[in-house]
């Protein structure tokens, strides 16, 4: 069997290129097509594929801007050629699953979400008064038109497979289709618990405005309560100017540092709305509570008032009072653990190879 691999850009391992470095073990000779590569910034095991672009590469500052030519990705994922491909494997947040497959071969996409930005976060992305009315008209326009696409291209795929529960009832809900959960691979081998915890909380992630760090920043400070916070992005700026003394910022930290600080910590704070989080599992996988927002996929892979607490509101005073609950209980760090064992990657690659067998049958 001929495999296209296909993903939406290469820039960096995160979630979604880990997942794609376990379908290059799969399928060691597949052919990678993506709109996107910057050298080097995958592992080694990506890189050393055949790997193809299309014509955003070659646009003007792409290797740092490329998301601004988003109403172009549709264009530019549909122009590659699979002639000659038995299957299609796509591994999408974006474009990806639009890949048009040639006739008589099969599309099967692992979509770790439905676009945020053009359907349920698009207020989250684009708030309105942070850009003017020119700017706001167009963005609406291209969000539109990107919806519109995006609908439409569903019916390409052949099997959804997806990373939860949650975005399985949104695949259902935009796309009209059902999809099959196959929770992705978290290191649970390296992420493995301490013996040594300090007098803070933390937060991982990407300092953007849906992950709502700034209420786990007001509600830390409103207890006099030390947080370190991990991760880049727009939100930095404004997020240190709400910070006290009491609040420090690591920025990107490598692997080493940041099982350090999830050994340490004495629980991780999520008051975001994931679609999995991979964070939190970490955290769980060294033996860390967290205390998150009750909504999303936080509830397939947490076990409340086992592996941590939710509080249920995205509030400042729903953050103080899950932390007040939290200090007044106990848990067992071999308990969190051991929750997170089922979203290792050697589960992961099980699970996955047995609905991709099925699916490959069935679309027989």
């Amino acid at each position: 069997m001929k495999v296209a691999l296909v993903h939406d850009w290469l820039t960096g391992m995160r979630g979604g290129e880990k997942v794609l470095e376990i379908f290059c073990r799969i399928f060691p000779d597949a052919t990678i097509f993506t709109l996107l590569h910057n050298p080097g910034s995958v592992s080694a095991l990506i890189e050393e594929k055949e790997i193809r672009t299309s014509f955003i590469q070659s646009l003007p500052g792409a290797a740092q801007k490329y998301r601004n030519y988003v109403a172009l990705f549709p264009r530019a994922i549909e122009q590659f050629d699979f002639e000659g491909f038995d299957l299609l494997l796509s591994c999408s947040h974006c474009v990806a699953k639009g890949a048009m497959a040639s006739p008589g071969s099969r599309h099967i996409c692992y979509c770790l979400t439905p676009m945020r930005y053009a359907w349920d976060l698009y207020d989250h992305y684009f708030k309105q008064g942070t850009t003017n009315f020119v700017s706001r008209f167009f963005i609406s326009a291209c969000m539109f038109y990107l919806r519109k696409w995006d609908a439409k291209s569903a019916c390409r795929v052949d099997r959804y497979l997806t990373i939860s529960r949650y975005v399985a009832d949104r695949i259902r809900r935009y796309y009209g289709k059902d999809a099959e959960v196959v929770y992705p691979p978290v290191e649970t081998d390296f992420f493995t618990p301490g013996d040594e915890t300090e007098d803070y909380y933390l937060c991982v992630s990407a300092l953007v405005p849906y992950k709502r760090l700034d209420l786990a920043i007001q509600a830390c400070q409103a207890g006099g309560r030390r947080l370190k916070i991990i991760g880049t992005g727009t939100e930095t700026a404004r997020l240190k100017k709400l910070a006290g003394p009491d609040v420090e910022f690591l920025g990107f930290v490598d692997k080493e540092v940041l099982r350090k600080a999830y050994r340490r910590c004495r629980a991780l704070i999520y008051p975001a709305v994931e679609d999995f989080g991979i964070a939190p599992v970490e955290a769980m996988a060294c033996g860390k509570p967290v205390l998150a927002y009750g909504r999303g996929a936080l509830q397939e892979s947490m076990i409340a008032e086992e592996t941590g607490l939710f509080f249920p509101s995205q509030t400042v005073d729903a953050i103080i009072r899950c932390l007040d609950d939290f200090e007044q209980r106990q848990f067992d760090p071999a308990r969190i653990r051991k929750n997170t064992l089922r979203f290792s990657e050697d589960v992961f690659l099980t699970h996955f190879r047995a609905h991709l067998e099925n699916a490959l049958t069935s679309c027989l």
